[in-house]
């Protein structure tokens, strides 16, 4: 396995090769294997353009030789970093066909968090299209460039800037399958090695780098696939950001081409598009995030499309209340599904059939029985069914630890392997209902935000002495960042002025603080340690009252 990857112990993995839960298959061969059962069925959906697996088989191959010819070798690392598109799934492909290993950047992801990955990572290569409404993302490689000594290539999806490659054109080149079997035969990687790298939502400033298998990534496409039933006449609606873990594999596209199903990919995240998309091409089940389902609820009214063919939906990332649950279920028409996961593996999803209750309250079960499920006591102690405590998870698709991150591990495993989710959570009849985080993390509508990473930066503000950024509640994304700072004797500090200084930043905006709280000191432990759940009570206090009174006028 890749240097600084920790592999499963040997008696783990004969036990899951045994089992038939490892195949020993790459994720482009799990692809092949589906294109073979069902070569002239429709693959993905985009726009105008439709692919039959054959013809993403072809073109996945083709751009694998165009990453060989252009000196990319196998274990390679490149930071991916498109926005979706089919052409996104197969550069994915045609990277891991190739033998390299894409880091799952996100497009909002900026010069900080994208030099991070190329440094942690060491990547040769950085993929990207040329700009994005009024960003620039050919400019930013060009500034990275000279921080970055192991970049070589940056590939450009779109118009390339000087010194960079046209990945539109290579794109577009065809090679006969007889020369790129030639090519690409000797490349193959055993399963066992890591296929790429997901981003950690993390709690210890920048995100951490988790490393997955093609034997434990398939393995997890075909169980999240086999939880739902899906199968070849599965038409999955793909309208969130195609590089998350959840829309790659739970189930995701990677799940639809385990099955042979249809990926339709959303070019917005609008509801009237997926509510069009979702009567044009017969959508059967669809994945979302709480803001989105929000969103398709506030748009039920204006609704003119058949939704009809809809059967269900996942809501994953973060937790969506049972009454708000009960109300997609009545006004969308279609069978509701909790999802509550990891990309690092750990994977809850909520039968299709289970009772009302467990559908309204609970968080799913997990996905493979050979999924290893502890809830722990601050003392790690196992607690009765029922009781509260941490999620602890080992089995055969969770990692055993981050990329090179030695120091990380030793406190996010513990050592026999579990890795401590920082959830909490209570197990009841084989249902997990989670209950928040034991973890410093925000959750802004699914996606995560180290409370540390942004601390980190707002504390070089010349103003300020100290800042402690806490989640705050949010109607919409459930959760948002509230920056409370104490400030230097004598500055003053506006709200505008915290958020010009963060785009001087140049991180993704997502994690900007939505709140800036002045205070002239934190709530302390008597050890000395920041009250933060002090700071989360007194946050969610005003914004109580600051509702009451606007309701009240």
């Amino acid at each position: 396995m890749l240097a600084g990857c920790t592999p499963w112990p040997e008696e783990f993995a004969a036990r899951y090769r045994q089992k038939g839960y490892w195949l020993g298959i790459t994720l482009p061969e799990m692809v092949e294997r589906t294109a073979a059962r069902f070569p002239d069925k429709t693959a993905l959906v985009y726009g105008d353009r439709r692919l039959t697996y054959t013809e993403l088989v072809r073109a996945v191959d083709s751009l694998a030789c165009g990453f060989v010819q252009h000196g990319l070798k196998p274990l390679d690392r490149v930071v991916l970093h498109l926005p979706n598109s089919a052409d996104f799934v197969i550069v994915f492909l045609g990277l891991i066909k190739a033998g390299v290993i894409p880091v799952m950047a996100l497009p909002a992801h900026r010069h900080g968090e994208i030099g991070h990955f190329i440094a942690h990572a060491q990547a040769v290569a950085y993929l990207i299209p040329d700009r994005t409404k009024d960003f620039d993302y050919r400019a930013m490689a060009a500034e990275l460039a000279p921080a970055s000594p192991s970049l070589r290539k940056v590939f450009v999806l779109g118009e390339p800037g000087a010194g960079q490659i046209d990945l539109r054109a290579m794109l577009a080149a065809k090679v006969e399958a007889a020369q790129a079997a030639t090519i690409l035969a000797p490349l193959r990687p055993p399963a066992s090695e890591v296929a790429l790298m997901l981003l950690s939502g993390g709690t210890t400033g920048m995100p951490k780098l988790i490393p997955r298998t093609h034997d434990d990534y398939v393995y997890n496409c075909r169980a999240s696939a086999a939880a739902y039933n899906l199968d070849d006449k599965t038409v999955y609606l793909a309208v969130l950001l195609l590089a998350h873990n959840y829309t790659l594999i739970a189930p995701g596209f990677l799940g639809m081409m385990a099955v042979g199903g249809t990926t339709v990919i959303a070019s917005n995240m609008t509801a009237e598009h997926a509510f069009a998309l979702i009567e044009r091409e017969r959508v059967t089940m669809a994945a979302l995030v709480p803001p989105l389902a929000m969103a398709w609820l506030a748009a039920c009214d204006a609704n003119r499309h058949n939704l009809s063919s809809l059967q269900f939906a996942t809501c994953g990332a973060a937790r969506l209340s049972p009454e708000m649950r009960a109300e997609f279920e009545a006004r969308i028409g279609c069978t509701y599904i909790e999802e509550f996961g990891t990309g690092e593996g750990f994977l809850c999803q909520t039968p299709r059939n289970a009772a009302l209750e467990v559908r309204m309250n609970g968080s799913g079960k997990p996905i493979s029985e050979a999924d290893e499920v502890r809830i722990v006591d601050e003392n790690d102690h196992d607690v009765a069914e029922g009781e509260r405590g941490e999620i602890l998870a080992r089995g055969p698709y969770t990692i055993r630890g981050y990329y090179n991150a030695p120091a990380i591990n030793a406190s996010s495993f513990t050592a026999d392997g579990f890795y401590r989710m920082g959830d909490m959570a209570r197990l009841k009849d084989g249902t997990i209902y989670v209950e928040g985080r034991k973890k410093d993390l925000i959750n802004r509508g699914g996606e995560k935000i180290s409370s540390e990473e942004v601390e980190d930066l707002v504390r070089t503000h010349p103003a300020i002495a100290n800042v402690c950024v806490v989640a705050m509640p949010d109607d919409y994304y459930g959760e948002k960042a509230c920056a409370f700072v104490i400030l230097k004797p004598g500055e003053r500090l506006a709200f505008s002025d915290l958020v010009a200084f963060m785009e001087s930043t140049r991180i993704a905006r997502f994690k900007f603080p939505e709140r800036l709280e002045v205070v002239e000191s934190f709530p302390m432990s008597p050890v000395g340690k920041i009250l933060r759940h002090e700071l989360r009570k007194t946050i969610a206090a005003r914004l109580a009252e600051e509702k009451a009174t606007t309701v009240g006028r």
